[in-house]
Protein backbone atom coordinates (compact mmCIF):
# COMPACT_ATOMS: atom_id res chain seq x y z
CA UNK A 1 0.00 0.00 0.00
CA UNK A 2 1.57 3.70 -0.69
CA UNK A 3 0.45 7.41 -1.18
CA UNK A 4 2.80 8.80 -2.54
CA UNK A 5 2.08 13.43 -2.13
CA UNK A 6 3.44 15.81 -4.74
CA UNK A 7 3.28 18.89 -6.33
CA UNK A 8 4.35 20.90 -2.89
CA UNK A 9 7.17 23.46 -3.39
CA UNK A 10 7.68 27.65 -2.52
CA UNK A 11 5.12 29.94 -4.12
CA UNK A 12 4.95 33.80 -3.10
CA UNK A 13 1.59 34.92 -1.23
CA UNK A 14 -1.23 35.29 -3.09
CA UNK A 15 -0.16 32.10 -5.63
CA UNK A 16 -1.50 28.38 -6.29
CA UNK A 17 -0.65 25.00 -6.47
CA UNK A 18 -1.45 21.95 -6.95
CA UNK A 19 -1.39 19.02 -4.85
CA UNK A 20 -1.62 14.84 -5.91
CA UNK A 21 -1.40 12.21 -3.71
CA UNK A 22 -1.30 9.03 -5.99
CA UNK A 23 -2.38 5.71 -4.60
CA UNK A 24 -1.56 1.88 -4.63
CA UNK A 25 -2.13 -1.48 -3.80
CA UNK A 26 -5.69 -0.94 -2.38
CA UNK A 27 -8.96 -0.52 -3.72
CA UNK A 28 -9.04 3.38 -3.76
CA UNK A 29 -12.74 3.75 -4.91
CA UNK A 30 -13.81 2.61 -1.54
CA UNK A 31 -12.55 5.07 0.66
CA UNK A 32 -13.50 8.55 1.58
CA UNK A 33 -9.75 10.68 1.70
CA UNK A 34 -8.77 13.52 3.57
CA UNK A 35 -5.76 16.09 2.99
CA UNK A 36 -4.53 17.22 6.80
CA UNK A 37 -1.33 19.44 7.05
CA UNK A 38 1.05 20.13 9.68
CA UNK A 39 2.91 23.31 9.97
CA UNK A 40 6.14 24.14 12.06
CA UNK A 41 5.49 24.08 15.50
CA UNK A 42 2.06 22.84 15.18
CA UNK A 43 -0.31 19.91 15.42
CA UNK A 44 -1.52 17.87 12.72
CA UNK A 45 -4.65 19.69 11.23
CA UNK A 46 -7.00 17.80 9.38
CA UNK A 47 -7.91 20.40 5.93
CA UNK A 48 -10.20 18.71 3.88
CA UNK A 49 -11.85 15.55 3.07
CA UNK A 50 -13.71 14.00 0.36
CA UNK A 51 -16.73 10.75 -0.41
CA UNK A 52 -15.92 7.96 -2.19
CA UNK A 53 -17.19 9.03 -5.34
CA UNK A 54 -16.11 12.64 -4.82
CA UNK A 55 -20.14 13.77 -4.52
CA UNK A 56 -19.54 15.38 -0.57
CA UNK A 57 -16.38 17.37 -0.03
CA UNK A 58 -16.17 19.55 3.42
CA UNK A 59 -13.11 21.93 4.13
CA UNK A 60 -11.76 23.51 7.72
CA UNK A 61 -12.81 27.01 8.27
CA UNK A 62 -9.24 28.38 7.74
CA UNK A 63 -9.03 27.02 4.20
CA UNK A 64 -13.16 27.03 3.10
CA UNK A 65 -13.31 29.10 -0.08
CA UNK A 66 -9.89 28.68 -1.14
CA UNK A 67 -8.85 25.26 -1.61
CA UNK A 68 -10.75 22.79 -3.84
CA UNK A 69 -10.50 19.03 -3.19
CA UNK A 70 -11.00 16.26 -5.91
CA UNK A 71 -10.41 12.61 -6.86
CA UNK A 72 -9.96 10.63 -10.06
CA UNK A 73 -11.09 7.31 -8.95
CA UNK A 74 -10.39 6.11 -12.59
CA UNK A 75 -6.08 7.23 -12.05
CA UNK A 76 -6.31 6.37 -8.27
CA UNK A 77 -5.31 9.79 -7.52
CA UNK A 78 -6.30 12.55 -4.95
CA UNK A 79 -6.08 16.25 -5.15
CA UNK A 80 -5.55 19.01 -3.98
CA UNK A 81 -6.19 22.67 -5.70
CA UNK A 82 -5.08 25.86 -3.26
CA UNK A 83 -5.27 29.33 -4.06
CA UNK A 84 -4.58 32.46 -2.46
CA UNK A 85 -2.39 30.99 -0.47
CA UNK A 86 -1.01 32.48 2.88
CA UNK A 87 2.37 31.99 4.96
CA UNK A 88 0.02 30.56 7.77
CA UNK A 89 -0.81 27.49 4.89
CA UNK A 90 2.63 26.81 5.20
CA UNK A 91 2.94 22.82 5.93
CA UNK A 92 3.50 19.42 5.19
CA UNK A 93 0.68 18.13 3.68
CA UNK A 94 -0.41 14.65 3.87
CA UNK A 95 -3.31 12.09 2.39
CA UNK A 96 -5.06 9.78 4.21
CA UNK A 97 -7.44 7.10 3.32
CA UNK A 98 -10.43 7.75 6.24
CA UNK A 99 -10.26 4.82 8.69
CA UNK A 100 -7.32 2.92 6.99
CA UNK A 101 -4.56 3.55 8.93
CA UNK A 102 -2.97 4.40 5.24
CA UNK A 103 -0.88 7.71 5.02
CA UNK A 104 1.54 9.29 2.98
CA UNK A 105 4.91 10.81 3.63
CA UNK A 106 3.55 14.07 3.01
CA UNK A 107 4.91 16.79 0.18
CA UNK A 108 6.00 20.37 1.54
CA UNK A 109 4.59 23.51 1.24
CA UNK A 110 6.33 26.86 1.87
CA UNK A 111 4.46 30.46 1.56
CA UNK A 112 6.66 32.63 1.37
CA UNK A 113 7.88 36.13 -0.22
Amino acid sequence: VQLVESGGGLVQPGGSLRLSCAASGFDFSRYAMNWYRQGPGKEREWVAGITRFGGTTDYANSVKGRFTISRDNAKNTLYLQMNSLNPEDTAVYVCNALDSGYWGRGTQVTVSS
